[in-house]
């Protein structure tokens, strides 16, 4: 029981660090902090998969002989889907749909629609090479269609998740106490019941306070809705800010002032098309604690009704707040109830070169350089502006004027190129934030003038609690410039494995090679708004990415979390994952669960391997910023079972309810695979590619394998050589593939089917082994799975048939 305990204890006390906002102690060992408040649940979908097509099933979707010109992909792609599920189903292709040019793999996303009205959480994602399906995710309704405008019996699954709380809060405080029942008395028992309360109970009893207080309120409020609310959105939405908004001062000015708020909120009317369905958007103004308008529409949803599922009518919400960026359905009907919601705020052959110059001065930086994670492993040095010339055609503070949000209509119609002498660019706008606020644009930056020469000095001195944060601010111009170029290095580091502008990455200008523009990351340095955290907020493609960085109060001089890249890394990530996992204009399918966790362990494994080197080491996450050894997660990344004991079935203890504990146990596991990877390839001390030749091509240096062609002599994808390079770009292949909302298994498979793609599957034991050695084996399976990660898993290590000959 000791053991349940400090992991129960250890989880949310780290998950609580994570959202932390107040300032707390610094010589406290677990300091009690604030979370931020989100939101995130929505119904289970048993009858979603991923699936990959033998070739025997393909019928008439097997690949053109090599004399015979090969179909279009998402002709491909649509006729199997017809195939699939008949002509009946409606269902429109959606625009972001793409090609990757690094694997020639056609990404297609398909979303369902029933009576002309978007299924919001009916997709599908075909993927197509050589003329064929080679695997789908599936999430489609298959039941008959309601009548225009009926709704389910309204599902409750906002309740649901608040019981699911309230059993969390019995588990954990049942653990504690048979814990302390058996312990020795005294002092260190006392600090204990302290750091239980403080970092375990007290956090699930404040969030339960948080999200739960108005649970009831849609059946409290139905006799304010009318048969009108199929027209106007106005009564569910204001109910959901209720539920949503953080602010007791907003939710008592809401109920005192319903009508007064609802006759205040303005809307106006746009078209919106998916794939060939015009959509009308309503754009609702004035809400309160909204930071901009919001989006609403008529969508349904599909819901879980006496053992089978069922399509409720609800209004699709896009609700963009202070902390918050929330994607939410609310039943349309009263009463409104929330029936999901995403917090989109998470705690190769490439296109030649363009021939436009970079006419300016190339900047340097006084940083700590990329790979050397924090100050404690390494000292500051002037590192020069080397952006990849793929990724970055411009470099790192050049940019279109028509893609510059601050300049005039004139000059952006009348200008070419801006050369910013700040850290202002196309990936990244970043700056300072002291006071916590959405405005951006005029916020203060460091300027280096025309020597591009960002050298500021970064000694900060001990002080007491009073003048703590004065000194940090001192270094804003060196917290700055290394948040912008770590933002850089990661953003062309990601390109380069294909997060580029088709697939939906972070630019102002995509310099015509597709996907949405005006995108790139808008990164707050020294975020005022809290302490000890840092998030990122994943919008669909087209809209900016919102990175912010908090200092840390965990020791004196305060710790700033612009200065641990692998924070940085951690949050960016998540722009990566969301984009990337059921196409870019889609950011509802890392929410919750297992999906959402994941979306965690990604952050933190790209992160891990960034910063690892060839000597193997075990790697902390967090340990500088959270001044504790052991860093912000339950255990130190580690292939030493002791050291870390996670297996799938570690998602079953107390403790791992929540996305962050949830994704620590997925980041383990691709740890350990990569490591097999490294042991069967060897390891690179870069991650980064070679640079282009002057024809655009990329050499194969020590890099790649020799080029590789086809029957046809058509070239292959070039593949990384080595096990670090590899598993990196597999993981990126892998979301690319996998289906929205994913569980471990799909996340799992569609790696492994990344590599058949790209190598033929020469590694598929390898992966196997590594995914195997912590119960993710081909049998590992789980049994009432719920939306908040709940179910009882079975670890299974054995391993495929075809592998048991080449057990090492």
């Amino acid at each position: 029981m000791r053991t349940i305990f400090a992991a129960s204890l250890a989880a949310a006390t780290l998950a609580g660090r994570v959202l932390a906002h107040s300032p707390v102690p610094v010589d406290a060992d677990d300091v009690p902090v604030k979370r931020r408040k989100t939101l995130g649940f929505g119904p289970v979908h048993p009858h979603a998969t991923f699936k990959q097509v033998r070739q025997e099933s393909l019928a008439g979707f097997a690949p053109a002989p090599a004399s015979v010109e090969v179909r279009d992909p998402v002709e491909v792609a649509t006729e199997f889907v017809r195939a699939h599920l008949g002509e009946e189903t409606g269902f429109v292709v959606r625009k972001d749909s793409y090609t990757d040019r690094a694997t020639g793999v056609t990404h297609v996303y398909v979303r369902q629609v029933v009576n002309g009205i978007e299924v919001a959480d009916g997709d599908i994602n075909v993927n197509v090479k050589d003329g064929k399906v080679f695997s789908y995710g599936d999430s489609f309704y298959r039941g008959p269609a309601p009548s225009m405008y009926s709704t389910a019996v309204a599902p409750q699954p906002h309740a649901d998740y608040c019981t699911q709380l309230e059993y969390q809060m019995d588990v954990e405080q049942t653990n504690f106490e048979q814990w302390l029942a058996s312990a020795e008395q005294g002092e260190q028992v006392q600090l204990v019941r302290r750091q239980f309360r403080e970092s375990v109970h007290e956090p699930l009893k404040r969030l339960h306070s948080m999200n739960c207080a108005f649970v009831d309120l849609p059946a409290d409020m139905a006799h304010k809705s009318t048969a009108a609310a199929l027209e106007d959105p106005r009564h569910a939405l204001l109910q959901f800010m209720v539920a949503a908004t953080p602010s007791e001062e907003v939710v008592q000015d809401i109920l005192a002032k319903y009508d007064q708020h609802l006759a205040g909120m303005r809307s106006t009317f746009e078209a919106h098309l998916v794939g060939d369905l015009q959509t009308m958007v309503e754009v609702i103004d004035n809400v309160p604690d909204a930071v901009n308008p919001v989006k609403a529409k008529l969508a349904y949803i599909q819901v879980p009704e006496g053992g089978k599922t069922v399509l409720d009518l609800v209004w699709k919400f896009e609700v963009e707040m202070k902390d918050n960026w929330y994607e939410a359905a609310v039943s349309a009907k009263a009463p409104h109830r929330i029936v999901s919601v995403v917090d989109w705020a998470s705690d190769s052959p490439f296109s030649p070169v363009p021939k436009e110059p970079v006419e300016r001065k190339m900047a340097t930086y006084n940083v700590f350089a990329w790979g050397i994670n924090d100050p404690s492993v390494g000292n500051r040095s002037i590192e020069k502006e080397t952006y990849d010339a793929i990724a970055s055609p411009l470099g790192w503070h050049s940019l279109p004027y028509a893609n510059d949000p601050a300049e005039s209509d004139y000059m952006r119609a009348t200008k070419g190129i801006k050369n910013s002498t700040t850290t202002w660019g196309n990936n990244v706008f970043a700056h300072e934030d002291w006071e916590g606020r959405n405005a951006w644009m005029y916020n203060y930056r460091p300027d280096a003038g025309e020597s591009m020469n960002f050298n500021f000095t970064y000694e900060p001195k001990l002080t007491n609690s009073t003048d703590a944060l004065e000194e940090a601010q001192k270094y804003i111009n060196a917290t700055v410039t290394q948040l912008f170029y770590t933002s850089n290095m990661v953003h062309d580091l990601y390109y380069r494995y294909g997060f580029d502008e088709v697939s939906g990455n972070f630019q102002q200008h995509n310099f015509g090679r597709g996907g949405e523009e005006g995108d790139a990351v808008i990164a707050n340095a020294q975020d005022g708004s809290g302490y000890n955290n840092a998030n990122f907020m994943t919008p669909p493609d087209g809209q900016n990415g919102r990175c912010r960085m908090y200092l840390w109060n965990t020791a004196m001089p305060y710790r700033d979390g612009d200065l641990e890249a692998g924070i940085v890394i951690h949050e960016l990530s998540h722009g990566l994952s969301t984009r990337l996992t059921g196409g870019p204009a889609n950011s509802g399918c890392l929410g919750w669960g297992e999906s959402g966790g994941m979306g965690e362990g990604w952050g933190d494994f790209l992160a891990t391997t960034i910063r690892s080197n060839k000597n193997y080491s075990d790697y902390a996450m967090g340990a500088w910023a959270a001044n504790r050894p052991q860093g912000i997660r339950n255990y130190v990344y580690s292939l030493n079972e002791t050291v870390n004991p996670s297996t799938y079935k570690t998602l079953d203890k107390p403790g791992y309810w929540g996305v962050h504990a949830i994704g620590e146990v997925w980041a383990e596991i691709l740890w350990v695979v990569s490591q097999r990877l490294i042991a069967k390839h060897g390891y690179t001390e870069t991650l980064f590619p070679p640079a282009p030749l002057e024809n655009g091509t990329i050499p194969e240096g020590d890099f790649y394998r020799p080029q590789e062609y086809t029957a046809t002599g058509e070239k292959k994808p070039l593949v990384p050589k080595h096990g670090n390079s590899l598993i990196v770009q597999l993981v990126l292949n892998g979301m690319k593939l996998q289906q929205c909302r994913p569980s471990f298994f799909d996340a799992r498979d569609a790696i492994i089917q990344a590599d058949q793609v790209l190598t033929g599957g020469e590694n598929y034991c390898e992966l196997w082994k590594g995914f195997s050695a912590r119960g993710l084996g081909p049998d590992a399976r789980v049994e009432g799975r719920t939306p908040w990660g709940g179910g009882i898993r079975t670890d299974d290590y054995a391993l495929p048939k075809t592998c048991l000959e080449d057990v090492a």
